[in-house]
């Protein structure tokens, strides 16, 4: 009934990637309704490591999984995907969630995920736990059990639902790290300007500061979406919804710079929609990106833990501290929930502390 796709992609790397070893093997019906994302090594990658993509895929079929937990496991992310229209990520999260269920279901006496109950699921989130699951990860869990099990009851195939009254553990909110704005700085003038990879990487790093965009948003605009003349982008959010957001003079100014001298150099006469492309004429990958993010910190000497999502904080952070209105912040970033935006007004309160207790006599 569902189709499967196994990938997996290693890359040997010394310096400049002067090796890559991909090994795919897809068995793929045309109803597959996703695509496999992109290996995301990049030929910028300037490293004497390996690197592992590990296993990738959006229909991922694991011989460990029997085809009962299979189907129904694709049944359930066929419903979020149709009636919810979750991201990608999200419905691999939630598939990654119910597979490692039904792999322990396996290795501990059998049964399949719509035959267990209250006691099974609680002896595996304690074995995760036991493993050193932390909280967070935890009620991920245990909300993609919740979620799958109210989704089987609903079509009446169930009739209890083993994950009732288990709740999620109490999670403190943590404050996002934002680099300061020197640091910000650095990490922007990282690249090396005069190598067309360089310039693609300037203009990343520019559009992501400038407009608070998710990385998954930016690696997938496309060249139709950004409208120089009135320096604003249209992207595409979470849940589909799309917003324009304006990307100021300097980042439109690397992005010019960016398509006359580097993105033709790169494509080398091939055609792509694509804004961001790689050397090999395909389009840029969150993963690549994450990895060039943690080279430019590196050459900038940020020693900060550091992702592509920090960028994003740092654009929400330093806006609040120049005295942008939270609604507009919102708006920018594309939450729906005016309480996830609020998180950035704890990060902007902290600021000022610091500089109380560091500055004034009696801090």
């Amino acid at each position: 009934m569902q189709s499967q796709a196994f990938y997996n992609a290693t890359i040997a790397s010394s310096e400049k990637l002067s090796t890559n070893h991909f090994h795919f093997l897809f068995p793929v019906t045309s109803s597959w309704p996703h695509t496999v994302p992109a290996v995301f090594a990049d030929e910028s990658s300037n490293v004497g490591t390996s690197l592992s993509c590990g296993y990738w895929s959006m229909r991922e079929e694991n011989n460990s999984l029997n085809s009962t937990d299979q189907t129904a496991i694709e049944h359930f992310i066929d419903h979020l995907w149709m009636e919810r229209g979750l991201s990608d990520n999200t419905l691999n999260a939630y598939r990654t969630d119910l597979q490692g269920f039904s792999r322990w279901l396996s290795q501990n006496g059998g049964g399949v995920l719509l035959e267990v109950d209250r006691q099974q699921l609680l002896s595996y989130l304690a074995s995760r736990v036991h493993e050193g699951a932390r909280p967070r990860t935890t009620a991920r869990l245990i909300s993609s059990m919740k979620r799958f099990y109210q989704y089987w009851i609903r079509e009446q195939r169930l009739d209890t639902d083993p994950s009732d009254k288990i709740e999620p553990p109490k999670l403190g909110r943590s404050l996002p790290q934002a680099l300061t704005e020197a640091e910000v700085e650095a990490l922007l003038m990282a690249p090396d300007t005069k190598d067309p990879l360089g310039i693609r990487d300037r203009a990343m790093l520019e559009l992501m500061y400038a407009t608070g965009v998710r990385v998954s948003e930016l690696v997938s605009l496309k060249i139709t979406e950004v409208n120089l003349r009135q320096g604003v982008l249209r992207t595409q959010g979470k849940g589909s919804k799309e917003r324009l957001v304006p990307m100021g003079e300097e980042a439109a100014n690397w992005l010019i710079r960016y398509q006359q001298e580097a993105r033709s150099a790169l494509l080398k006469g091939t055609v792509h929609e694509a804004l961001f492309v790689t050397r090999r004429k395909e389009a840029m990958t969150r993963q690549a990106f994450w990895y060039l993010i943690k080279r430019y910190a590196s050459a900038a000497g940020i020693r900060k833990p550091l992702s592509p999502h920090t960028i994003r904080h740092c654009f929400a952070t330093h806006l609040l501290n120049h005295g942008a209105d939270l609604r507009a912040v919102q708006m920018l970033l594309g939450h729906s929930d005016l309480s996830t935006t609020q998180i950035y007004t704890h990060v902007a309160t902290e600021r000022l502390k610091n500089l109380h207790a560091q500055h004034h006599p009696r801090g």
